[in-house]
């Protein structure tokens, strides 16, 4: 069973709500990201997202997830894009329990902050060998220096960093800040396609500076411009120097002119066996009750990847046969990897199909696709991965939309998963 953790916070009061950032910041409609303590109405139900940094989960607190499930939503424990868990089908008055048995369990360090610990990281960190350094201790001090930031309770719930351990699998991710080891006790860091050194125990704080100096950025834009992210700015140049030059000032050197040549990437873990872990695939990132009550006794320690994957870390002897048993993917060759979804009807008001069983009908069109499929129940695309891949969108009049990379859309069956993968795989005209 998973090794359990004391909880660091004895019977704290409600949480206040977090702040919403600065209107120059965030847009004029101000950042409508979901929280845990900012329920998001949806049609079946509210939503609160909880953020888990790293997605690094023990006993206790994945419990306390799945136990709040049953209590107040749906019963299942949905995984996000970037490892962390959503409870839908919440009741309209269960966000104080929600908020102070989270608070109970550690899972809201900072109230304050709670919609701005994105932070993903390299899930086989530590475990097999590979990379050029664990990344567990960037981890936690990021997301302390971020919780005792005032300044950081600012960013937006969209804001990404990503902590990379040196094998490139979190660079495709399109983080706002990236941290990627480097050998010889350095790492890199990455804002906006421009790029400095420091040396590696100045990495989180490093981070935290990037976040601080695109803050600045973004309240300069002309009011009511939407910057969210660091990809919104108008002009992101300079970001990398505004930021050593902060560094410089606390006596932390930094090297490394501002360039934007891509760092090389790494593909995410595939289901399976590693030294150490076994990496596991949740279909369209819906755990039922059985599968997270299963996942809870299947090794030491769990991380949620943002690829809606779980890395059991010091797997049990069975952890593999009873995941499979409860439908998770435990070994390689599966489509379901290569397929995601939005929620879709009935969960979304704007949604114009349930995406999700279509997308199970259509799964042998993944098998032969040259690209990874998502799709969307409307234009808005919510959840779709930044990696390349081929879009299926619900259109207005019932049918969908097919997207891919160099070529107009075109409309397609979902019904028919012989011509949608055909369709996928024509060549570019």
């Amino acid at each position: 069973m998973l090794a359990a953790m004391p909880s660091p916070l004895p019977r704290p009061a409600v949480p206040p709500a977090s702040p919403v950032p600065p209107a120059r910041a965030a847009g004029a409609r101000g950042d409508a990201c979901p929280g845990a303590l900012r329920l998001h109405p949806a049609d079946d139900g509210g939503l609160a997202r909880v953020r888990v940094p790293g997605g690094v989960l023990d006993a206790e607190r994945w419990e306390v997830l799945g136990a709040l499930a049953l209590r107040h939503g749906d019963g299942d424990l949905h995984l996000t894009s970037r490892g962390n868990v959503q409870l839908r089908g919440l009741a309209p008055d269960s966000g104080e329990a929600l908020g102070l048995a989270l608070a109970e369990a550690g899972l809201l360090p900072s109230p304050a902050h709670e919609r701005v610990r994105n932070i993903v990281a390299s899930p086989l960190s530590g475990l097999d060998g590979g990379g050029a350094r664990p990344v567990r201790d960037w981890l936690g001090a990021l997301d302390a220096a971020l919780c005792g930031s005032a300044r950081a309770a600012a960013l937006s719930g969209r804001f990404l960093f990503a902590l990379d351990d040196g094998r490139g699998d979190m660079t495709a991710l399109k983080a706002d800040v990236t941290v990627r080891a480097l050998p010889g006790d350095e790492a890199v860091v990455s804002l906006g396609g421009e790029r400095f050194t420091v040396a590696a125990g100045h990495a989180p704080l490093a981070a935290l500076r990037a976040a601080e100096v695109f803050l600045d950025a973004a309240a300069r834009v002309p009011a009511g411009t939407r910057v969210w992210r660091v990809s919104e700015l108008p002009d992101g140049s300079g970001l990398a120097d505004a930021v050593r030059r902060r560094l410089a000032e606390e006596g932390v050197p930094a090297r490394g002119a501002a360039v934007r040549e891509p760092l090389p990437e790494s593909a995410p873990p595939a289901p399976g066996p590693y030294p150490g872990a076994l990496a596991v695939h949740v279909p369209l990132g819906r755990l039922s009750p059985t599968a997270w009550r299963e996942l809870t006794h299947a090794g030491t320690e769990l991380r949620l990847t943002p690829w809606r994957g779980v890395v059991v870390v010091g797997p049990a002897g069975d952890a593999a046969a009873r995941l499979a048993a409860a439908g998770l993917v435990t070994a390689p060759g599966s489509p379901w990897p290569r397929v995601g979804a939005c929620v879709g009807r009935p969960g979304c008001a704007r949604a114009r199909a349930d995406v999700r069983a279509d997308a199970a009908r259509a799964l042998p069109a993944v098998a032969a696709s040259p690209l990874p499929l998502y799709w969307s129940a409307c234009e808005r695309r919510c959840g779709r991965p930044a990696e390349p891949h081929a879009d299926v969108v619900a259109g207005p009049d019932g049918g969908y939309l097919l997207s891919v990379p160099g070529r107009a859309p075109r409309p397609v069956d979902a019904a028919d998963p012989v011509r949608l993968a055909a369709a996928i795989a024509a060549p570019t005209p």
